[in-house]
């Protein structure tokens, strides 16, 4: 599947030092030190092609680029891979309600996406892989699974069975009746008879009636939804044999943290013998009205509703970069106002022949995003820069700043 148009990168002056990454590991609970390398891994789980792009998409987003940019600062490659899950009940469910093609559907909110993350100057990842052509990898890492005995049927479904990865739940660190009760929330099936365990996951669905279908050896169906990540990310970011870990970073919103996490690092590991991810990261939600924003409370601001609106898509990422990506947060629309006038405030500072020194600020950003990624830190930096202009302080660069503005937070002056 076709990626989205690259973002360009003005270079940071190299007299800058960007110091390694520490940031906040879910499966340690600790924030942690990335190591530095000059290749990272990384991958993010991306949509179900409906409702795209709503804020809490963007902050998801915008969170792993700002990791991808810091880690690209540091002078390191970075290997990104996404997915699109272009099949699944809840697409299919949509489709039906709105009386259209779920194909149709999917490619419309997918071209949407990718055009919301043009304008929000996300950087695209380097493999763009639906659920749908992924299929092929996602029977074999079956096989994979089924070699390990850790598969078994269930009438003509298949299931892994969460229990052969020793360290099943360490990742989230949930007890079991909260396992269960997320699991039955979020697309989990603890309730079906035949089940070894309720919290094993599902690996292939048959075929229902009126649901579309491929051909595999096992029978005509469709891919679980735990399976098809760990599958992409395996087969797409060139597994390093000599590493501890598959990858570097499995990022995502924190609603993925159970079931979906846990499960795709589980059934990764019964397939290479690796932990997945050095580092499970995951981005805050976002709320309105006093409830988190989500498709199926159909509390949702787009993107694409707020362009339309004439509003620039810089402020629309400022306004979410004056939170803490790990922060959940409940949105208020005065939010582009006050990130309309800082962002008016910085472009005027910038477009003056004297500013204020411009050095210390720029380590400020670096030092801020180096501790977890900490963008209301940044952000107080240019804060104090700007007041510092305004007083008449001078001898800054107003031109390395802006780079560094664009290079580090992706705002486009």
């Amino acid at each position: 599947m076709k990626s989205w148009a690259s973002v360009a990168i003005p270079p940071l002056q190299k007299t800058f030092r960007v110091p390694p990454l520490r940031i906040f590991d879910t499966a340690a609970q600790e924030i942690s030190e990335v190591e530095v390398k000059s290749l990272y891994r990384m991958y993010v789980c991306g949509i179900t092609p409906y409702d795209a792009t709503h804020l809490g998409h963007a902050n998801t987003y915008l969170a792993f680029d700002l990791l991808h940019r810091y880690l690209l600062a540091t002078g390191a490659k970075v290997h990104f891979v996404e997915n699109i899950t272009d099949i699944d009940d809840p697409l299919l469910e949509r489709a039906k309600r709105d009386e259209i093609d779920w194909q149709d559907l999917a490619t419309s909110q997918i071209d949407l996406f990718r055009s919301d993350m043009v304008a929000l100057h996300i950087l695209p990842p380097a493999h763009y892989i639906g659920a749908v052509d992924a299929i092929p990898l996602v029977i074999t890492a079956i096989s994979v699974l089924d070699a390990a005995d850790s598969v078994y049927k269930v009438e003509s479904d298949l299931y892994f069975k969460v229990h052969s990865d020793a360290k099943f739940g360490s990742r989230s660190h949930l007890p079991q009746d909260q396992m269960l009760k997320i699991f039955s929330e979020r697309g989990g099936d603890p309730d079906r008879a035949g089940k070894q365990d309720p919290l094993d996951a599902l690996l292939w669905l048959a075929q229902r009636p009126d649901e579309p279908g491929w051909e595999s050896k096992y029978g005509i169906g469709r891919p679980g939804w735990h399976i098809e990540c760990c599958a992409i990310a395996l087969n797409y970011l060139d597994i390093d044999p000599a590493s501890a870990t598959s990858i570097d970073f499995q990022g995502g919103g924190s609603d993925l943290i159970f079931p979906h996490h846990e499960m795709s690092a589980a059934q990764a590991k019964l397939m290479n013998g690796k932990e997945f991810a050095s580092h499970y990261v995951h981005a805050g939600m976002i709320g309105l009205d006093g409830e988190k924003m989500s498709k199926s409370k159909g509390n949702l601001v787009f993107v694409s509703q707020l362009l339309r609106e004439g509003i620039d898509a810089m402020v629309i990422r400022t306004a979410l970069l004056r939170h803490h990506y790990r922060s959940d947060h409940m949105w208020h629309n005065s939010e582009i106002d006050e990130a309309r006038i800082f962002l008016d405030e910085l472009r005027l500072c910038l477009s003056r022949e004297d500013v204020a020194p411009t050095d210390r600020t720029i380590e400020a950003v670096v030092a801020a995003l180096s501790e977890d990624l900490n963008t209301p830190a940044a952000l107080s930096a240019l804060l104090n820069w700007m007041n510092a202009t305004n007083h008449g302080e001078s001898g800054g660069s107003a031109g390395e700043l802006s780079r560094a503005i664009d290079a580090l937070l992706g705002i486009a002056i």
